[in-house]
Protein backbone atom coordinates (compact mmCIF):
# COMPACT_ATOMS: atom_id res chain seq x y z
CA UNK A 1 0.00 0.00 0.00
CA UNK A 2 1.37 3.67 -0.80
CA UNK A 3 1.60 6.25 1.25
CA UNK A 4 -1.31 8.73 0.90
CA UNK A 5 0.02 12.20 -0.30
CA UNK A 6 -1.05 14.50 2.33
CA UNK A 7 -0.35 17.83 0.25
CA UNK A 8 -3.44 16.60 -2.08
CA UNK A 9 -5.95 16.78 0.78
CA UNK A 10 -4.23 20.11 2.34
CA UNK A 11 -4.42 21.83 -0.53
CA UNK A 12 -8.54 21.45 -0.64
CA UNK A 13 -8.35 22.46 3.01
CA UNK A 14 -9.80 25.86 3.93
CA UNK A 15 -7.27 26.50 6.36
CA UNK A 16 -4.46 26.14 3.73
CA UNK A 17 -6.18 26.74 0.26
CA UNK A 18 -4.08 29.64 -0.74
CA UNK A 19 -0.89 28.94 -0.18
CA UNK A 20 1.53 27.72 -2.80
CA UNK A 21 2.17 24.23 -3.80
CA UNK A 22 6.04 24.56 -2.13
CA UNK A 23 4.11 25.67 1.28
CA UNK A 24 1.60 23.21 1.42
CA UNK A 25 4.22 20.17 0.56
CA UNK A 26 6.63 21.47 3.78
CA UNK A 27 3.28 21.73 6.27
CA UNK A 28 2.56 18.15 4.69
CA UNK A 29 5.62 17.09 6.13
CA UNK A 30 5.07 17.23 9.52
CA UNK A 31 1.71 15.48 9.02
CA UNK A 32 -0.02 12.25 9.47
CA UNK A 33 -3.18 10.76 8.86
CA UNK A 34 -5.13 9.71 11.67
CA UNK A 35 -8.78 7.57 11.60
CA UNK A 36 -11.66 7.89 13.87
CA UNK A 37 -14.91 5.24 14.90
CA UNK A 38 -18.48 7.18 14.77
CA UNK A 39 -19.05 8.96 17.85
CA UNK A 40 -15.38 9.03 18.99
CA UNK A 41 -14.03 12.27 20.01
CA UNK A 42 -11.10 14.13 18.03
CA UNK A 43 -10.84 16.50 20.89
CA UNK A 44 -12.89 17.07 24.41
CA UNK A 45 -13.49 20.01 26.10
CA UNK A 46 -11.57 20.91 28.63
CA UNK A 47 -8.76 18.88 27.58
CA UNK A 48 -5.28 20.58 26.64
CA UNK A 49 -5.03 21.01 23.18
CA UNK A 50 -1.81 20.89 21.04
CA UNK A 51 -2.88 19.49 17.20
CA UNK A 52 -4.46 20.78 14.17
CA UNK A 53 -6.77 18.42 12.48
CA UNK A 54 -7.75 18.66 9.10
CA UNK A 55 -11.05 16.78 7.95
CA UNK A 56 -10.33 14.39 4.56
CA UNK A 57 -12.82 12.47 5.10
CA UNK A 58 -16.21 12.03 7.60
CA UNK A 59 -18.47 14.46 9.83
CA UNK A 60 -17.71 16.20 12.66
CA UNK A 61 -19.79 18.11 15.21
CA UNK A 62 -18.81 20.80 17.16
CA UNK A 63 -20.48 21.17 20.56
CA UNK A 64 -19.89 23.01 23.54
CA UNK A 65 -21.68 21.50 26.84
CA UNK A 66 -23.43 24.73 28.64
CA UNK A 67 -23.86 24.84 32.55
CA UNK A 68 -26.84 27.52 33.51
CA UNK A 69 -27.55 26.50 36.90
CA UNK A 70 -30.44 24.32 36.73
CA UNK A 71 -29.86 24.13 32.88
CA UNK A 72 -27.38 22.31 31.42
CA UNK A 73 -26.72 20.71 27.75
CA UNK A 74 -24.67 20.58 24.74
CA UNK A 75 -25.01 23.52 22.30
CA UNK A 76 -24.07 22.33 18.51
CA UNK A 77 -21.51 25.07 17.07
CA UNK A 78 -20.83 23.90 13.84
CA UNK A 79 -20.70 20.92 11.24
CA UNK A 80 -17.65 20.43 9.59
CA UNK A 81 -16.74 18.47 6.89
CA UNK A 82 -14.39 17.26 3.70
CA UNK A 83 -11.37 20.33 3.65
CA UNK A 84 -12.31 21.99 7.04
CA UNK A 85 -9.90 22.58 9.91
CA UNK A 86 -10.26 22.49 13.64
CA UNK A 87 -8.10 21.94 16.39
CA UNK A 88 -5.87 24.11 19.37
CA UNK A 89 -5.40 27.33 17.30
CA UNK A 90 -3.40 28.27 20.34
CA UNK A 91 -0.42 26.41 19.81
CA UNK A 92 -0.10 28.36 16.49
CA UNK A 93 1.00 31.25 18.95
CA UNK A 94 2.68 29.44 21.70
CA UNK A 95 0.56 29.59 23.96
CA UNK A 96 -1.00 26.63 26.46
CA UNK A 97 -4.66 26.51 26.32
CA UNK A 98 -8.02 25.15 27.08
CA UNK A 99 -9.87 23.96 24.53
CA UNK A 100 -13.57 25.15 24.75
CA UNK A 101 -15.58 22.80 22.85
CA UNK A 102 -15.67 18.87 21.67
CA UNK A 103 -14.98 17.74 18.43
CA UNK A 104 -17.14 14.55 17.95
CA UNK A 105 -17.45 12.50 14.79
CA UNK A 106 -21.01 11.54 13.31
CA UNK A 107 -19.41 9.00 10.97
CA UNK A 108 -16.24 7.42 10.49
CA UNK A 109 -13.61 10.31 9.83
CA UNK A 110 -10.52 10.52 8.42
CA UNK A 111 -8.15 14.10 9.05
CA UNK A 112 -4.30 14.76 8.73
CA UNK A 113 -3.08 15.93 11.90
CA UNK A 114 -0.98 19.08 12.17
CA UNK A 115 1.45 19.25 15.45
CA UNK A 116 0.57 22.83 16.48
CA UNK A 117 3.99 23.93 17.69
CA UNK A 118 5.95 21.79 14.72
CA UNK A 119 3.70 24.51 12.36
CA UNK A 120 4.30 27.55 14.58
CA UNK A 121 8.31 26.96 14.22
CA UNK A 122 7.47 26.71 10.19
CA UNK A 123 6.08 29.98 10.12
CA UNK A 124 8.27 31.45 11.76
CA UNK A 125 11.04 30.80 10.07
CA UNK A 126 9.11 31.74 7.13
CA UNK A 127 7.11 34.84 7.98
CA UNK A 128 5.42 34.86 4.43
CA UNK A 129 4.09 31.86 5.11
CA UNK A 130 3.35 32.16 8.76
CA UNK A 131 1.12 35.64 7.42
CA UNK A 132 -0.99 33.50 4.97
CA UNK A 133 -1.75 30.88 7.26
CA UNK A 134 -2.94 33.69 10.55
CA UNK A 135 -4.59 35.41 8.08
CA UNK A 136 -7.37 32.34 6.47
CA UNK A 137 -6.67 31.58 10.86
CA UNK A 138 -8.53 35.26 11.49
CA UNK A 139 -11.66 34.45 8.82
CA UNK A 140 -12.10 30.64 9.75
CA UNK A 141 -12.51 32.12 13.92
CA UNK A 142 -14.80 34.74 12.73
CA UNK A 143 -17.07 32.28 11.55
CA UNK A 144 -16.59 30.00 14.41
CA UNK A 145 -17.37 32.83 16.37
CA UNK A 146 -20.15 33.23 15.19
CA UNK A 147 -21.37 29.86 14.68
CA UNK A 148 -20.65 29.74 18.54
CA UNK A 149 -22.57 32.76 19.61
CA UNK A 150 -26.09 31.40 17.08
CA UNK A 151 -26.13 28.35 19.22
CA UNK A 152 -25.98 30.56 22.08
CA UNK A 153 -28.98 32.30 20.95
CA UNK A 154 -31.07 28.65 21.06
CA UNK A 155 -30.62 27.82 24.25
Amino acid sequence: MTKPNLSDYLHECELFRQLNKREIEHIASIGHLESYRAGENILSQGDFGENLYIIIEGTVVLERAIDLGKRRGRAVIGFLGKGRALGCWSSLLGEPHTLMSSAVCRKPTKAVVIQGMALRQMMLGDPELGFKVLERLCFLLRDRIQGAFGAMENV
